[in-house]
This record gives C-alpha cells, structure tokens and sequence, in this order.
C-alpha cells in the first residue's frame, strides 16, 4: 500500500497538476482575501476572523479536488495498468485507500500556507491575539473533513470513465448536490433536509464545537464513496 501510496504522491509532482492546484488554490484565496476590494477582503471586515476564507475553500474545493482525483483510475483504465496493479499483492482496498491518501496529502499540502492567514489575522486584531481560536480551529478540521469527502467522491467517479474530463465533471456534480443542493431545496421540502448536506454540516464543526453527528456523518459519506469505488474496481 505504501508503494501505491508513494507513487501517487511522485506522480502528482512530476507533472504540472500538483503545481497548478496548490497554486491556483493559493493565488485566488489570496486575491479575494487581501487584494480584491470586495466583501471577502479580510482588511475590510472590520473585526479579525477568517469567515471569508472558509466560506470560499469549499466552494474553490469542488473544483480543485476533482482535478487532483479525475486522473486516480481513469488514467489506470485508460492506458490499461488497472489489470498490472491488480496482480499485485495488494488488496483492492489498499489500492482504493493508497489513492485516496495520497490524494488527500495533496490537499493538505495545499491548506499548509493558508495558515499564514491565521497568522496575519491573529497579529492584526485589535488586541493582539483578537481571534476565535476555537472557531478557526473548528474550521480548519471541517474543511479536513470536507476535502477527504470530496476525494473520495472524485475516486469514485474516476472509476466510472476512461476520460479523465468525465471523470471531473462527474465529480463537480456529484459533490455540488451533496454540498449545496440540500439547502437549495430545504425552503421547499423544510430544513431537515438540510442534515443531509455536505454544508451543514461543516457549518456546524466551523462554529467550534465537533459534535459526534458531525463526524459520523463526514465518515459515513467518505466510507459509502470508499466502498463503492472498492466495487466498481473489483468489477473492472
């Protein structure tokens, strides 16, 4: 597993992709937070908090992270290694869980700069150190276990096509109905509906406080798409 998982993390860095995410992930949070003079510009709020920087990273998520995922199996199915891997001693979930790591590695070698942020805001409240730490900290984990969800939804997709470009479109739609498509439809259907979006419940861990509902919710999603990938591979 760990040879998968190793050979995913040197082939992200190998080619442009791995470069191109953090980068672009990196380039338009710091251009709406510090330089855009819009309601996400931190200077601007008023008070020290991140809210802007953890409103956009889900939003900027469901693009990036079907981008590091789409090539996971399509590109095993496409040129055929698929079989090769699977004669390997390795179980399907290890390779299933190999990808997944390795892609989620990514991602949080992504976040790593962003806590600069954190930084800069806590230094620029007025006291010194003006910042919900519990709050910050709460979102951070919210957006951990928003980004292994999404992975594990782009895995899933890219088992489903030999085209990469499916693969991310599959994925973008898949977790934008998952994330907002519940609370466009709660106004409709009444706000239970809601639990059964991605969003409230990551709304929920950014307030400070991990409820158990929470978690189990975010594992039972990332286990469902886990599971499922594990099927359509041992199909191929």
């Amino acid at each position: 597993m760990y040879s998968i998982l190793k050979k995913e993390v040197n082939s992200f860095f190998s080619s442009p992709i791995a470069y191109l995410v953090i980068g672009v992930f990196l380039l338009v949070n710091g251009l709406f937070l510090w330089v855009f003079k819009d309601n996400f510009n931190v200077l601007n709020a008023g008070f020290a908090d991140l809210n802007s920087f953890f409103y956009l990273t889900p939003w900027l998520f469901l693009f990036l992270i079907p981008a590091i995922t789409m090539k996971s199996f399509a590109d095993e199915l496409n040129s055929g290694t698929i079989e090769l891997l699977k004669t390997k001693p390795v179980t399907d979930w290890q390779i299933v869980l190999a990808k997944f790591f390795a892609s989620l590695l990514l991602v949080c070698i992504a976040l790593t700069p962003t806590l600069t942020y954190v930084y800069t805001v806590y230094v620029l409240g007025n006291p010194i150190g003006n910042l919900d730490i519990g709050s910050t900290v709460g979102s951070y984990l919210g957006l951990l276990f928003l980004a292994a969800t999404y992975t594990s939804i782009g895995l899933f997709t890219s088992t489903l096509s030999k085209n990469q470009i499916v693969a991310f479109i599959l994925s973008v739609f898949i977790t934008f109905i998952l994330f907002y498509g519940f609370d466009a439809v709660s106004s409709t259907l009444g706000n239970t509906i809601q639990q059964l979006g991605i969003n409230e419940h990551f709304k929920s861990i950014s307030r400070g406080v991990v409820d158990t509902r929470d978690v189990i919710y975010f594992c039972s999603v990332i286990f469902f798409f886990l599971f499922i990938t594990k099927q359509q591979l041992k199909n191929e």
